[in-house]
């Protein structure tokens, strides 16, 4: 693999009609969609996008193509357009017909198998085009290539008619335009994008993909509904109030105008809503990215990149001042979430090459321990991508990168490059050991909190929390466990739950925010003591799954900011030192309802303002209806919150899901939220407004 193929320089391989290998029919991917896209949630459904959306990439990796162009259209139909060298459209001499549609209609058919076609390919089974072809209701191919237009109809899978030329472009443009929706027969939860899951996917290929442009477009009109109109009122003043305190407080400069302009434009007008991404600096932007909300301990993103053993590596990185670390891997762009070969080469190297440099200028003396990878690590943004010709990935979820050659390719060029870089800034080097060194002291003492808790567990027996109201079954299968704020709230839970499968552990007032803390502080909170020791599973390096005592953990909180705000504190603590318990499935928020109507001696519980005026038009809407508030869980009985939260046969619980596809996205919007500066997390609010209903104002 040369450097050439790998800066995106034009492949000199040979990529026509035959360079498409045939392996299988498409017989059983509508029979099993799930054995091809993962499941047909929402998720399979916009895993169709991607998979188009990767063909296109792969042009941009092989050196043809810089423009990517993604539109959902008025009927959620998808469109993706590149100006990449366009399908083959020549006879496949193997198949007998058309190379296009052989890449549509037959199962692993693609130009990524063997010597030809691309050196490195982000699909790697070769099922995405003709997988998204099979689960759509219809799809539609366009191909421009020498002068000349294509044009081939598939539904469900089947060919309408031969490819065949419908007109003539410019002989220098090339191309492939793909237009599909989703067969609703097949995608049954819903059809229906989200504009938002896309931006990040989207985003993510631009940033691993230097000098790419992907422009995403939503053609959806928006019913004007009394509800964006009152949603409009508000973003309207927050942009009001943002330019006031701008006039006051700061120069606000030419392009900063035409920004707020192009914004508010926007705002009037809610037919088309577009997203540009572009990104020179590559992964380098996307580290500068991750840690806006964060503040960066030294000013220059760190970048390294080289090829060896056929193993092209690029590696960003930049520490700041927070306690947790957020790094994530990619191979062939393609995001592996269980790290793997690559993301081991890059952590030996730091370790072995800061532990080095702080040994040479004396920052640690000999009596002191070497730093852990996980001192080095923390607070540390970091984008490890390799490109490769094979990959090997563990299983088929694409999880895990196995590739031997990939661990020392990323060790070698980070050592080597590193060292030479901490030699020739000396200042950044003392920036990065000393913040180690500090977190090496804070790891220390909280082991030694843990020991002193684990003495004291051995000699006193297995101690819960006295405020935990447990329940009897044993079992962790059957058992749950309420987190409610407050002892009166608790109080009622403990008289309404059922004793022999629900916990309750009442929180007093809100939590340790651990975004802002040292894990020595986090094991000193009483209130995260008492949950360690109530789940049973330890937390961070010490967490053990298999202690978990209840397999369902609900927070229960008041409907109110305060309530939101106690949410978003465990849910942090929960996604920074207890993952597992998210991405299992054990983490669930109670959905309390907002109204009571009584009337007549009957009474109804509304969830939302849709669903109590759904009850009002059933029942009329007349004097003798008496409607309550929810403004906190006390106002409740027991009786009244058995019936409407706890009971499992009727309460409603939302479950925590991490999409490990956006996990990136994830962590920042927890860093947003719950970090320190505000500007971002300011924008957070206003770019969200509108999706937030109910508002407790």
């Amino acid at each position: 693999m040369s450097e050439e193929v790998l800066n995106n320089t034009a492949v000199e391989n040979e990529y026509g009609a035959d360079q498409i290998q045939i392996l299988e029919g498409l017989e059983a991917v509508r029979k099993r969609p799930g054995m091809y896209i993962g499941s047909t949630s929402s998720r399979g459904l916009h895993h169709l996008v991607y998979e188009i959306v990767d063909n296109a990439v792969d042009e941009a990796l092989a050196g043809y193509c810089d423009t990517i162009e993604v539109t959902i259209n008025p009927d959620n139909s998808i469109t993706v357009i590149d100006n990449g060298r366009g399908i083959p459209v020549g006879i496949n001499h193997k198949a007998g017909i058309a190379a296009v549609e052989v890449v549509f209609t037959i199962l692993h058919a693609g130009g990524k198998f063997g010597g030809g076609g691309y050196k490195v390919s982000g699909g790697l089974h070769g099922v995405g085009a003709s997988v998204v072809n099979a689960l759509s209701d219809w799809l539609e191919v366009e191909i421009c290539q020498e002068g000349k237009v294509y044009k081939q109809r598939y539904e469900k899978g089947h060919t309408c008619y031969p490819l065949k030329q419908i007109g003539t472009c410019d002989i220098e443009k090339t191309g492939t335009k793909v237009t599909f929706k989703p067969d609703a027969t097949i995608f049954q939860e819903t059809t229906v994008y989200d504009f938002d899951v896309l931006k990040t996917r989207l985003r993510e290929m631009a940033f691993l993909t230097k000098g790419l442009r992907i422009i995403l477009r939503d053609t959806r009109v928006e019913d004007d509904t009394h509800e964006n109109a009152q949603i409009q009122t508000l973003l309207e003043r927050a942009y009001e109030d943002r330019e006031n305190e701008d006039s006051e407080n700061m120069e606000v400069f030419p392009d900063d105008e035409k920004e707020r302009e192009e914004e508010k434009e926007e705002l009037k007008n809610k037919k088309e809503r577009v997203m540009e991404f572009y990104y020179e600096g590559g992964i380098k932007e996307f580290v500068t990215y991750l840690n806006r909300s964060k503040e960066a301990l030294y000013e220059n993103v760190l970048y390294f990149e080289g090829t060896k053993n056929n193993v092209y590596v690029e590696v960003a990185f930049q520490h700041n001042d927070s306690y947790t670390e957020s790094v994530y891997s990619f191979v062939n762009n393609i995001n592996t979430p269980e790290g793997g070969t690559h993301l081991q080469g890059f952590r030996n190297a730091i370790t072995k090459t800061f532990n080095d440099y702080a040994r040479n200028a004396k920052l640690l003396k000999d009596s002191e321990a070497n730093l852990s990878g996980e001192d080095i690590r923390e607070g540390l943004t970091a984008i490890i991508s390799v490109k490769i010709e094979e990959p090997q990935f563990e299983g088929q979820t694409k999880q895990k990168l196995g590739n031997s050659e990939a661990r020392t390719a990323v060790d070698n060029i980070v050592s080597e490059q590193l060292t030479y870089y901490l030699e020739q800034n000396p200042n950044i080097a003392k920036t990065i050991c000393e913040k180690s060194i500090l977190a090496q002291r804070a790891r220390e003492a909280a082991r030694k909190a843990r020991e002193l808790t684990r003495r004291k567990t051995a000699l006193e027996g297995m101690s819960l929390p006295g405020k935990l109201a447990d329940c009897s079954d044993k079992d962790p299968k059957n058992c749950e466990i309420y987190i409610v704020e407050g002892d009166s709230a608790g109080g009622s839970a403990k008289t309404a739950r059922a004793r022999a499968t629900q916990a309750i552990l009442p929180l007093r007032g809100k939590i340790l925010n651990v975004e802002k803390a040292r894990l020595d502080k986090i094991y000193a909170n009483a209130e995260i003591k008492a949950m360690i020791t109530a789940f049973g599973t330890g937390i961070h390096e010490d967490f053990d799954i298999t202690k978990l005592r209840y397999h369902k953990i609900i927070i229960m909180t008041d409907a109110d900011v305060d309530g939101a705000h106690i949410s978003t504190l465990l849910l942090t603590f929960l996604y920074r030192f207890m993952p597992e318990l998210i991405k299992q499935g054990h983490v669930y928020l109670a959905q309390p309802p907002l109204y009571k109507l009584e009337k007549n001696k009957k009474v109804w519980y509304a969830y939302s303002d849709e669903e109590l005026n759904k009850i009002l038009e059933e029942v009329g809407r007349d004097q003798n209806n008496k409607i309550q508030r929810y403004k906190g869980l006390g106002e409740m009985d027991a009786e009244q919150l058995w019936e409407t939260t706890m009971d499992p046969e009727r309460r409603i619980l939302l479950r925590v899901n991490i999409d490990e596809e956006t996990e990136s996205e994830i962590d920042l919007t927890f860093t947003t939220l719950m970090g320190d500066k505000v500007e971002p997390r300011r924008e957070f609010i206003e770019e969200n407004a509108k999706f937030v209903k109910n508002l407790d104002i």
